[in-house]
């Protein structure tokens, strides 16, 4: 993948945008992101099928401008791709080994190439279709909520933010999600929005997006991650994002 191209606008080089997502279609799940606005920080979200039977997932929240971190953005959506392939591709693999690969690997990279201590939390996952199980580690990202006939739990921190330390590594876990079962991740600037006026200074919240995702009845993926994000807009009362605000959602439906 070429990290740069020459525009012919002044002649001026400008970083390349990672490759569009386009969600892989996945039996028995409905799987969908979406984003406000127009991105100036590092969320990044990405997802590809790696076997016949398994679909991997990834969330970003990368600090800094994204003007500033592109030529990172699409260093990080190459590994996840190629290594995280080459990981996931076989048929008789313990997932929860080739997770704690990949995020090292992702790791190393975003060191590499920022040269410098970089922030990145991150929450990659890999679903598995015929088991319905997701293998999953958390680097220091909000956590994922899973709302299920038990309730919502909180898929929590495994590990420290990417990009910190070469060697650090993330715990893989893994989970099970039920038919009905609803999987929604969202970015820092979800719950870290702030509200207006007599909420000037109150946080948006995990405790609000748990409370969205207890109520929502949706009829896709596409919607629960829509029905969230216009939550947050009304609290913020219209206010100009000033982060990324992003919602993956996965629902298992079969």
């Amino acid at each position: 993948m070429h990290s740069l191209f020459h525009s012919r606008d002044n002649d001026a080089v400008q970083p390349v945008e990672p490759v569009p997502t386009v969600f892989p279609p996945i039996q028995g799940a409905d799987i969908a992101a979406l984003f406000v606005g127009k991105r100036i920080a590092g969320d990044f979200y990405d997802s590809i099928r790696v076997s016949p039977e398994r679909v991997l997932i990834g969330l970003l929240d990368m600090a800094g401008r994204r003007e500033d971190n592109r030529k990172l953005l699409t260093t990080a959506q190459s590994t996840f791709r190629t290594v995280g392939t080459q990981l996931f591709s076989g048929q008789d693999i313990n997932e929860a080994d080739a997770m704690t690969e990949l995020c090292l690997h992702l790791n190393r990279g975003l060191i590499e190439g920022a040269e410098k201590v970089l922030s990145c939390p991150a929450l990659i996952a890999c679903y598995h279709e015929k088991f319905g199980t997701l293998c999953y580690a958390n680097a220091g990202h909000t956590p994922a909520l899973l709302r299920d006939d038990s309730g919502i739990a909180e898929l929590g921190s495994t590990g420290l933010p990417l990009g910190l330390f070469s060697h650090a590594t993330a715990e893989a876990r893994i989970v099970g999600l039920e038919r009905g079962a609803l999987l929604l991740l969202v970015s820092k600037g979800v719950v870290a929005c702030e509200g207006r006026y007599n909420r000037s200074l109150e946080e948006f919240g995990l405790d609000r997006v748990k409370g969205l995702l207890e109520k929502a009845q949706p009829a896709g993926a596409t919607d629960l991650c829509d029905s969230v994000l216009r939550g947050v807009a009304d609290f913020s009362e219209g206010a100009p994002a000033c982060d990324d605000r992003t919602a993956l959602a996965l629902i298992r439906t079969a």
